[in-house]
């Protein structure tokens, strides 16, 4: 195998500038991938940078019939969460892994190293982003998503996640039904300083929203990772 790290490729340029994430409209369920090709997706997202080479995340990987299965723990889940949900939100809660063929959870997992929390995080989050992109050139739509299960502790307990863990992204794959359009990109000046002594930094204060929110809800460590 040869290794890259300074070749030149205008066709993985061409990919990186033109990836698009897949809406979950038009991401279908009927045509996804087999279990070597899953293997082989999993070994690229396991190729990122990484710390100390701590390998601080691991794969939940759920196709066929582990989609519907999973969706009583997804139920009983939602109920902690909404008492007041009906039948009908219930059954959609549980219908959630069903939108894709296969769903693949990327779990940041805290190793207790020397490393800080913060990098292995960022690690976990390079793995959904190399998952995704194998997806794509594997010819499936994918969609890195965190939706309310992410932070659901009982969800979480009820797969064998403990404190240690966070679900970094679930990962949505599945043939495209339909080509998306390209959708609102940032201009990099708004956000790129090349310093000199007195610089101003761009922080894209464009893109702040009006309506602030607290990020940080649903996500927390134990007091002995602070």
């Amino acid at each position: 195998m040869t290794l890259s790290t300074a070749r030149k490729s205008s066709e993985v340029l061409e990919y990186l500038q033109t990836r698009r994430s897949c809406p979950m409209n038009l991401l279908g369920d009927q045509q996804g991938p087999n279990h070597e090709e899953i293997k082989k997706m999993l070994e690229i997202a396991a190729r990122v940078p990484d710390h100390g080479r701590l390998y601080p995340w691991y794969f939940v990987v759920f196709d066929g019939d582990a989609r519907r299965d999973v969706g009583a723990l997804l139920r009983e889940a939602y109920k902690i969460e909404e008492p007041d949900a009906t039948e009908d939100k219930l059954d959609l809660e549980a219908a959630r892994f069903l939108r894709a063929s296969t769903v693949i959870l990327v779990i940041s997992r805290i190793r207790m190293a020397k490393k800080p929390v913060w990098e292995q995080i960022l690690s976990s989050a390079n793995a959904c982003y190399n998952l995704s992109l194998a997806a794509n050139a594997m010819g499936y739509g994918a969609n890195w998503l965190t939706e309310w299960y992410s932070s659901n502790a009982a969800f979480k307990t009820s797969l064998g996640l403990d404190e240690r863990d966070h679900i970094a992204g679930a990962i949505y794959i599945g043939n495209v039904v339909k080509e998306p359009e390209e959708r609102p990109r940032p201009n990099v000046e708004d956000l790129t300083t090349f310093w000199q002594a007195g610089a101003t930094l761009n922080k894209g204060a464009a893109y702040d929203p009006e309506k602030p929110c607290n990020p940080a809800k649903g996500f927390s460590f134990p007091d002995d990772f602070r």
